[in-house]
């Protein structure tokens, strides 16, 4: 009762709940294993039923302990996203209830990339504004982390798809409503789409104005100003839009 009543009051005043014991060992190392990990599965990188690489490679690959790489697949197992086979590793598990309750139609045209735009601006200037009144710290951390992946991608003056959408979705998930969160994971591949012509447009420039776009939402969100989290995303979005399309849009007229 004494649980419920806390976490009603935090709830009331928008005071994060205090961490459990398991919320309490996502330290920063296992937050980069976990948020590359699943960025890479969101996105595609790895397929239903595909294994992971092992312990040993992760751990090689991020340069990080064995123990920090198991805390990390330990967080996506209890989150449903890998299953583990004794003696044989990690699979990435198929998302077989969300993918059936939401769907798209593949993008087949331009146009279809603006279509997607178009429905982003809709419902992602929302989801910041509501991740702003509800994340807890967890959540808080997922999105500090895909932000960490994109600046070292923009430090490397690269674009990682992956992170950005990491980043995104992390957002769906601090808003804690699962309309969004299936959303997003029913647009991935047509985000995904619209990422890699981001992409190409900021490779001569403009790498560094994204970032800064992508840390002004994280600050808002942090800050628990919805009202600048969903102006700075409807901004983020559009801006986005303008330099696929070169501000010159499809009219979509029938």
């Amino acid at each position: 009762m004494s649980q419920t009543r806390s976490k009603e009051q935090n709830q009331a005043t928008g005071t994060p709940p205090a961490p459990t014991d398991g919320q309490e060992r996502q330290t920063p190392l296992v937050q980069r294993v976990y948020q590359s990990l699943l960025a890479e599965i969101s996105v595609g990188d790895y397929q239903p039923d595909q294994k992971l690489p092992s312990e040993h490679e992760l751990a090689s690959r991020f340069l990080v302990s064995r123990p920090i790489v198991r805390d990390a697949l330990g967080r996506l197992r209890d989150e449903g996203l890998i299953y583990s086979r004794q003696g044989a590793g990690s699979f990435v598990r198929t998302r077989t209830q969300e993918k059936s309750a939401l769907g798209y139609a593949p993008v087949e045209t331009i146009a279809d990339i603006q279509r997607c735009y178009e429905f982003r601006l809709t419902i992602e200037p929302d989801c910041a504004y509501f991740a702003a009144l509800r994340w807890n710290q967890p959540a808080l951390d997922s999105i500090a982390s895909a932000l960490g992946l994109l600046q070292g991608a923009t430090e490397a003056h690269r674009h990682r798809d992956d992170a950005d959408f990491a980043f995104h979705f992390a957002i769906a998930e601090a808003a804690n409503n699962h309309y969004y969160r299936s959303s997003m994971l029913a647009l991935r591949d047509h985000i995904a789409v619209g990422m890699k012509f981001h992409g190409v447009s900021l490779m001569s420039a403009g790498l560094a104005d994204v970032f800064k776009e992508h840390q002004d939402i994280f600050a808002a969100i942090r800050d628990r100003d919805a009202d600048r989290a969903r102006d700075v995303m409807l901004r983020h979005l559009g801006g986005s839009r303008e330099r696929v399309f070169e501000g010159k849009t499809l009219d979509l007229s029938l």
